[in-house]
């Protein structure tokens, strides 16, 4: 005989579970009613993660981004604020940080084509030569340095877990000379697995790029059909499933795994700025550019600290916590070239009673050296 009070009758497309049963009612025990509630709720989480990862790709993407909101502060321009911007380093050591894709190169489909113009390269290379000057990164180290070439600057690669640095710039002697710090090398063969799966899951998706960037692997979308978006979200959630030492954020149409440490580029520049000796020192004015949602953690680290300016690079007003924004790496060219010449006229101030800002004028922030600083034939 059956046991009532262990069966219970269900009415399986009442309770919303046709696609778990035939659309027929029989009885089930609490077990089995239990099971079917947690498959339900299962495959519903799995539905919603992945649908909100669709919209968040969505979010990403340039042309979806609307142009206004009225709770979005319209931060003004780095350019129109350079005077006040450079009049706050008077007496301090400005350290410059760059991000490398939409800051010093353009966002391209094909992100191994993502190189920087001669002239950006040669903007940044003067930079260097004055400031100490990092470049911070999302790339793997090695990758971006064949993109810049250039070798006096520091780079933190892989969102700041893989920094390699020059010595020279170390204000103390004694403080990590040519530094090396890899916070997240026990992930490595983790990263080379999730690399692997991800390659072979998101070949069938036309379009989608996989790139190992050895701390952290990218999964670019940029020329995949927004179509597809459902599916190369599932893809990758259902290789991350299986590692839940890693986790999933995002980019510019990118989706980028990461080891779940407490790292990112926040707390990279303040390796950094320890690096050279600036770790707890009033002396110094950090500026940071870049143009993505993880530059928001050294935009954050920066505001935190009340100490340095974070420069967005956006066309469109986006909530951050930069104090500043530039359009365009054209912009960020036009900064750091103006940023040169303001150092050139403070290094050549020896010889004038005028300060830098008195001698840098015009709109154009064209020299206009004064009579004192010329010499006879007309040089400087």
């Amino acid at each position: 005989m059956t046991n009532q009070q262990n069966v219970v009758a269900v009415d399986v497309k009442s309770l919303g579970l046709r696609n778990l049963l035939p659309p027929v009612t029989k009885s089930l025990s609490p077990t089995e009613l239990k099971m079917l509630f947690m498959k339900r709720f299962e495959a519903e989480k799995g539905d919603n993660k992945i649908n909100g990862l669709v919209d968040s790709m969505r979010a990403s993407s340039p042309t979806r981004i609307k142009s206004s909101s009225a709770s979005i502060v319209h931060h003004p321009s780095a350019l129109s604020m350079f005077e006040q911007i450079v009049g706050a380093s008077k007496g301090k050591q400005i350290v410059m940080f760059l991000d490398y894709d939409g800051t010093l190169s353009p966002i391209v489909e094909d992100p191994d084509q993502a190189f920087m113009s001669t002239e950006m390269r040669a903007a940044v290379r003067d930079v260097a030569r004055y400031f100490p000057t990092a470049i911070v990164t999302g790339r793997c180290r090695d990758k971006v340095y064949s993109f810049v070439k250039l070798p006096g600057l520091y780079y933190a690669g892989s969102h700041g877990m893989d920094i390699k640095g020059p010595s020279k710039r170390c204000k103390n002697k004694k403080a990590n000379q040519g530094v090396l710090f890899q916070p997240a090398s026990e992930f490595l063969p983790m990263i080379d697995e999730v690399y692997k799966a991800l390659v072979e899951k998101t070949k069938s998706i036309g379009g989608a790029k996989v790139e190992n960037n050895k701390f952290c692997v990218s999964v670019h979308f940029r020329r995949v059909d927004e179509k597809s978006w459902g599916a190369l979200a599932e893809q990758v959630r259902s290789v991350l499933n299986q590692y839940p030492k890693l986790k999933l954020t995002q980019g510019r149409k990118v989706l980028e795994i990461r080891p779940t440490i407490k790292w990112d580029k926040g707390r990279a520049l303040e390796f950094l700025l320890a690096a050279l000796g600036y770790g707890n020192s009033n002396d110094v004015l950090p500026i940071y550019i870049g143009d993505d949602r993880t530059d928001e953690d050294a935009f954050k680290v920066l505001r935190d600290r009340g100490q340095g300016f974070g420069i967005l690079v956006s066309k469109i007003p986006k909530e951050t916590n930069a104090s500043y924004t530039l359009q365009e790496p054209s912009e960020v060219k036009e900064f750091l070239r103006r940023l040169v010449d303001w150092k050139k006229i403070c290094t050549r101030r020896r010889s004038s009673t005028l300060s830098c800002l008195d001698i840098y004028i015009d709109k154009k922030f064209e020299y206009h050296p004064p009579t004192c600083l010329i010499k006879e034939g007309g040089g400087i």
